[in-house]
């Protein structure tokens, strides 16, 4: 999106089906792998605002009750792979360590953030798939 394009976010408010209809539309057929790589840019803050499934059976670091949990906050550094059973997973940095979460558990805020919309669209999208 150009810096002078404002963002259409009628889609994300409160009873407007027909707007969200359309935009799940949208959604259904873009590689979001590829469109996320260029309508975000890394790194960028984000904080857990979601957890949808543990992550450990699958290989990836994960640990909930310190870091990468619910409510941290994290800086992303880069889009890793594509996972069918969690999606987009990104790699993540707390403090030190480093690690792997599911980019639909993350929320970019505030909404002035450039990254905010493009991650929320994702989120919004694996929620409702």
């Amino acid at each position: 999106m150009a810096k002078n394009e404002t963002y259409d976010y009628l889609w994300d408010r409160e009873g407007n089906e027909e707007a969200l209809n359309e935009k799940q539309a949208e959604w259904r057929n873009r590689d979001w792998e590829a469109w996320l790589s260029e309508h975000i840019s890394f790194p960028f803050i984000a904080e857990r605002t979601e957890t949808v499934g543990d992550l450990e059976d699958e290989g990836y670091l994960y640990q909930k009750e310190d870091i990468f949990g619910f409510g941290h906050a994290m800086k992303v550094l880069s889009i890793m792979e594509e996972d069918d059973k969690y999606g987009i997973i990104v790699k993540v940095r707390e403090g030190r360590r480093v690690g792997h979460v599911p980019l639909c558990e993350l929320q970019a805020a505030p909404r002035k953030n450039p990254n905010y919309w493009p991650v929320r669209e994702y989120a919004v999208w694996t929620a409702n798939r």
